[in-house]
């Protein structure tokens, strides 16, 4: 066992020790409420092992915390001047509605949705994240922000109050279906795309989203490369729908490279109502998918590469970045070789962070680096033939890769130590930032703490 975390129980969402017990090369989350009993749930499978991911950070506390330590974490999120990291990303939910009726949804979306927030009310929201964080980067969430008509105004919005990075979470539909949208929401200042993109086959999309996507999600992609704007292909992975597709889902996103900028994973997370707790074997782990890229992608990358973060808690996610070659290949770039031993500061890790979304994300730069200027491929500044140095600088700058995952909690595997470091924030429509994992919480009944909740 090692050092105690607390967790809360997945019945009334009380707060109870936990511990970790690993038993092979398993890690569980152990914990016992005093009137539903224990909850044991994998968190981890294989290697890399559990022990040897973890990193330490020295805390770095929310520039303005808006509520006071109480009743203790969960229960005080606002931020609370006790939270360890302050915000990498702040999630807009600009809408509740959504035209897709999904049977995975964290945020169960389009029923009974309250009315959405006015641009005055979006404004207000926008400068509450200024006064917490600063200048972060922005994510449009919902619900689906398409079915709003003015999301372009919302877009110029945030962009006219100073945040340089703003990124829409999207099924992609409208991007489909509606020519020209992609180049009005770009034209706003649109920088990035976080697509919804949970494999390569119908069947899973029928599986998860109800019906078959997969040609409108690519004819998404296209109009999102036509616009100029950085796509990012976001897969929901529920074992035994879509975990046999993570090699064919990379190379695609190869493929379309440089308009998809990278792929981010997203291990299930059992929130909403479920009357059983979901089996073991229903969940896949972080390195479940390490192991399984390495294995689906013939070794063309492998589980070695990827890296723990350096912002938010080391057991939420991994990554590692690439370059895309000109035969077809992956050449992995560096990491920035911080020893694992050595506490980083968690603001360090939280500002390299926003500052490789906004660089990697995005889509390329139409111009090259300045050491480059004039320069055709192939051929150097001096009109001499480029060496392979010069060459791979130039792809890099404009076909790189990033592929990660994150791994949320749900009311089974909470880990409140792994809370404590969360940077991704959702904005409460009372002003509050609160940890992602936090605000969409449900017991197995579907008790929220703070989704629908947070309404002045």
């Amino acid at each position: 066992m090692s050092q105690s975390p607390r967790s809360v129980c997945p019945v009334c969402l009380r707060l109870i020790p936990a511990a970790h017990e690993t038993v092979g090369d398993e890690t569980f989350l152990v914990k016992t409420c005093p009137e539903h009993g224990e909850f044991r749930a994998v968190v981890w499978r294989g290697e890399p092992s559990f022990a040897a991911w973890a990193r330490p950070k020295v805390p770095s506390s929310p520039r303005t915390p808006f509520t006071e330590v109480d009743r203790g974490c969960p229960l005080d999120c606002g931020l609370c001047d006790a939270h360890r990291q302050h915000t990498c990303t702040a999630l807009l939910e600009v809408t509740w509605r959504c035209d897709l009726g999904c049977p995975v949804c964290f945020a169960s979306s389009g029923r009974q949705a309250p009315p959405d927030p006015s641009l005055d009310e979006l404004g207000r929201l926008f400068d509450r994240v200024e006064l917490a964080s600063g200048y972060c980067n922005i994510q449009l969430s919902g619900g689906e922000p398409t079915v709003r008509e003015d999301l372009a105004d919302i877009i110029r919005l945030g962009k006219g109050k100073g945040f340089p990075f703003i990124q829409l979470n999207t099924n992609g539909l409208r991007l489909a279906c509606e020519q020209g949208y992609a180049d009005r929401l770009a034209e706003a200042g649109l920088d990035s795309v976080f697509l919804q993109f949970d494999g390569t086959r119908d069947g899973i999309y029928e599986n998860l989203r109800g019906r078959p996507l997969l040609d409108a999600k690519l004819a998404a992609l296209d109009a999102l490369a036509k616009a100029g704007v950085g796509v990012i292909l976001v897969p929901t992975l529920v074992p035994g729908v879509n975990t046999d597709d993570l090699g064919n889902i990379l190379r695609l996103a190869m493929e379309r490279s440089p308009a998809v900028r990278g792929v981010h994973f997203q291990p299930v997370s059992y929130f909403g109502r479920y009357p059983t707790r979901p089996g073991d074997e229903e969940r896949i782990t972080l390195p479940e998918i390490m192991r399984g890229l390495e294995t689906q992608t013939g070794g063309m990358l492998k589980a070695a590469d990827f890296s723990p973060p350096g912002c938010e808690h080391a057991f939420c996610s991994f990554h590692a970045n690439y370059v895309v070659t000109e035969e077809g290949g992956l050449t992995r770039l560096s990491s920035n070789g911080a020893c694992g031993c050595t506490p980083r500061p968690a603001s360090e890790g939280a500002d390299a962070a926003k500052a490789f979304v906004k660089r990697q994300w995005a889509a390329p730069e139409k111009r090259l680096p300045m050491a480059f200027d004039g320069a055709q491929a192939g051929v150097s500044s001096d009109s001499e033939p480029m060496d392979a140095l010069d060459a791979f600088i130039r792809r890099a700058a404009t076909h790189t890769l990033a592929v990660s995952a994150m791994a949320f909690q749900d009311c089974w595997t909470l880990d409140l130590e792994r809370l404590k470091g969360c940077c991704i924030h959702e904005v409460s429509p009372d002003g509050r930032l609160i940890p992602f994992c936090a605000y969409n919480l449900t017991s197995m009944d579907g008790e929220t703490l703070y989704r629908g909740k947070c309404h002045e």
